[in-house]
């Protein structure tokens, strides 16, 4: 990674710990060993991640011979570096000011852990398994009617930097330049696929049309679907909620009440499929670097999206409970629901089948759209049912 003069530059927004303050003229391995060395609470602060979930994947990227001792900087150093500014969202200045390196010699290091973590990403992303998950199967609010639902998949926008030249298909609506990133994600949070680096100017449909379609693609179990927003279609493998009814949860005001089974379909759609905002959610608050575009190269700023989300499955398989995800749990999240700014909302879409990529044939479109009308009447029966007086 060549080390740009923007590079160089401290920005605005940059989080150093208060504690390192008075550690300037402490060396980089000094310092990390007084985070390692202290109360778990710091190397989550400063590494965002468990002491030993933190040993534990400098052992795997040295098992794999991904990662080396040098003479002057050990592996664990190494990481310390790159989770450091991946996880406060720094500069290569500001990380010299505290490791007392080169810029050249911390942009190597960064690079060199950004593709180890690259070369493994694919043993931390699981894909869905046969059980039904039990956020459904223990909630009667969704079983047994979205039992065979595996999922969330949904897209968010992530910031880049891209030169002058290139930034026309990376404007979005918003006119800001973004990547559109799409993840597949599990009930308790964990992603399944991530397929980062489209422009930000191509609709989310064009951007599952190719996860659906490439090499390294998407793939739903045979039976299953994943559960997506109004900005897809309702096609095998992903149910929609219906059009031109409420679906935000904002859009359901305190003490709603369905009045239809599409209403109450979409209601609890929304309610199941937040998932994947939880999931966005944690990310970004464990990586800050995601919600500001990088100085880096394009292909770079895409790796650490992939990178982050590999990660952040691994710290959820060894740490479920750290309090970065405690912050995102359904419980928690539904508490903040009152404070939280209101979301974005895209207007309502009737997508036709010559508007997708994909080859559906009318029988298999027509075969989703009874499934969703099945759950849903199933769902009304049942709801109608419990209303009534005993």
């Amino acid at each position: 990674m060549e080390s740009t003069d923007d590079e160089k530059d401290a920005v605005s927004g940059n989080y150093i710990p208060k504690e390192l303050t008075h550690a300037l003229a402490s060396t980089g391995a000094k310092f990390i060993d007084e985070v390692l060395s202290g109360q778990n609470e710091r190397c989550l602060e400063n590494f965002r991640m468990d002491k030993h979930v933190f040993y534990k994947l400098c052992d795997i990227l040295q098992g794999k011979g991904l990662l080396r001792h040098t003479n002057r900087i050990k592996i664990e150093e190494q990481l310390a570096m790159f989770m450091f500014i991946i996880g406060h969202n720094l500069r290569t200045r500001a990380v010299q000011e505290l490791f007392r390196y080169s810029g050249e010699t911390i942009s190597r290091h960064f690079n060199n852990v950004l593709n180890a973590i690259r070369a493994i990403s694919l043993d931390f992303f699981q894909p869905p398994g046969s059980d039904v998950p039990p956020e459904i199967s223990e909630d009667p609010r969704f079983y047994p009617y979205f039992k065979d639902c595996v999922g969330a998949v949904d897209g968010i926008h992530i910031p880049v930097m891209v030169g002058v030249d290139e930034q026309g298909p990376f404007r979005n609506k918003n006119g800001l330049l973004s990547q559109n990133v799409l993840a597949a994600c599990s009930f308790d949070l964990k992603f399944h696929y991530v397929l980062a680096g489209w422009e930000g100017s191509a609709s989310d449909l064009q951007v599952l049309n190719s996860a659906l379609t490439r090499r390294n693609k998407l793939q739903t179990p045979e039976g299953r679907y994943y559960l997506v927003d109004n900005k897809y279609a309702n096609m095998p493998g992903f149910i929609a909620p219906y059009p031109g009814v409420p679906y935000h949860s904002k859009e359901f005001p305190s003490g709603f009440h369905p009045q239809d089974a599409k209403e109450l379909f979409n209601q609890r759609h929304s309610m199941l499929r937040n998932a994947s905002d939880r999931i966005f959610g944690a990310l970004k608050a464990r990586f800050p670097i995601l919600m500001a575009a990088p100085p880096y190269p394009l292909q770079t700023q895409v790796k650490l999206v992939v990178a982050a989300c590999a990660l952040h499955n691994y710290m959820r398989r060894e740490k479920p409970d750290d309090w970065i995800f405690k912050m995102y749990e359904k419980d928690t999240i539904l508490q903040m629901e009152e404070s939280l700014p209101p979301l974005e909302v895209e207007p309502m879409m009737h997508f036709e089948a010559s508007a997708m990529d994909i080859a559906f044939g009318t029988e298999e479109l027509e075969f989703t759209s009874q499934l969703r009308d099945s759950i849903a009447t199933e769902m009304w029966d049942d709801y109608i049912h419990d209303l009534s007086p005993m």
